[in-house]
């Protein structure tokens, strides 16, 4: 397939997937015109690489480790291929995203409590006055 229909299959703009050809993520074929050309597996290439993207990871690292994934949930990488530089390195980007991953819980548990607090608040606000909430079961 070329740019556009990945692009178009993926939602990622078809200047976004040039930037990871840039980057070492993608490497398409290219047609006889020039044209670059995409086969199957790059639609999951694309997508594996914005979920690394959203969750925080450099194209940097994501180059490092996606020749070793083949599916979104796993990384296939044999230990001995494992060097204590990309050990490392992946083990500081997984207490970095533990940090945004509690942060986000405290930050969404935060809104759900002001939510709750709100509709309570309406809640009394809208019953007449002197009038108390049927007891549980009741209605």
């Amino acid at each position: 397939m070329r740019i556009g229909e990945l692009s178009r299959r993926t939602g990622v703009p078809a200047r976004m997937l040039r930037y990871y050809e840039e980057q070492g993520l993608l490497r398409p074929a290219r047609a006889a015109n020039g044209y670059r050309v995409y086969g199957p597996a790059a639609e999951h290439t694309v997508r594996q690489i914005r979920g690394l993207l959203d969750s925080g990871l450099t194209t940097g690292i994501i180059a490092r480790v996606l020749p070793f994934l083949d599916r979104p949930d796993g990384i296939l990488m044999h230990p001995d291929c494992l060097t204590r530089e990309t050990a490392d390195l992946l083990r500081g980007e997984a207490d970095r995203l533990q940090q945004r991953i509690d942060c986000l819980s405290g930050n969404r548990d935060a809104i759900l409590a002001y939510l709750t607090a709100v509709r309570a608040r309406q809640e009394r606000e809208r019953r007449p006055a002197g009038r108390r909430s049927p007891p549980a079961g009741d209605g």
